[in-house]
């Protein structure tokens, strides 16, 4: 089985300005996006999807990490970094965690930037031009808060209720202006372990 893409997008933005004053850094948030046919749909309660993780994941995760690489010009100038898939409406959010939530997927992300943290993640259910969200975090650094980030995009006419959305994001800089420190200041204070930030 060869996962069928229709259409691939490559979004670039850029923030020059943020609370009305100008950025030291720019921000530049990039988005990869695959819309594919959902290889589950319209065949029931499907028990095992491993054949299809197994078949779809790594092309996808490899197809994403080019555009993504080849769009911010190294891995390595990479910073924060996070992934989201959206299925449509005839099949189940299992199917687009199915082909996110593997590293047959993700470490073809990972290793192409050199990452540490976990990749955040979305996954969500919705029609055509469904919000695709997909939440960023610093690729080495889990408490960096500079770099807690969302690309907030969409796809006209995309997912197809028979087709899934998945989408790799990344940023190069922070916020703007990022003046809430991090989380570890936030443990220090309430006397907390970066192992246990809750005390339980």
């Amino acid at each position: 089985m060869t996962i069928q893409i229709r259409k691939t997008l490559l979004q670039v933005e850029t923030t020059l300005v943020e609370g009305n004053k100008a950025a030291p850094q720019p921000l530049k948030l990039y988005s990869a996006l695959a819309v594919v046919k959902n290889p589950w749909a319209g065949r029931g309660f499907v028990e095992d999807l491993t054949p299809e993780i197994r078949a779809a994941a790594p092309a996808l995760g490899e197809l994403l990490t080019k555009m993504i690489i080849e769009a911010v010009g190294s891995g390595e100038a990479v910073e924060g970094y996070g992934k989201a898939a959206v299925v449509g409406l005839v099949g189940e959010i299992e199917h687009a965690s199915a082909l996110i939530h593997t590293l047959r997927f993700g470490n073809h992300y990972r290793n192409a930037v050199g990452a540490k943290s976990y990749l955040a993640f979305c996954n969500t259910r919705g029609p055509a031009n469904a919000p695709i969200m997909i939440p960023l975090m610093d690729k080495n650094d889990e408490g960096r808060r500079s770099h807690y980030l969302t690309i907030q995009t969409a796809v006209a006419d995309a997912p197809a209720a028979d087709e899934i959305v998945v989408a790799l994001g990344a940023s190069v800089g922070g916020r703007p202006h990022h003046r809430i420190g991090d989380r570890y200041q936030d443990l220090k204070d309430l006397g907390q372990e970066v192992d246990n930030p809750a005390g339980v």
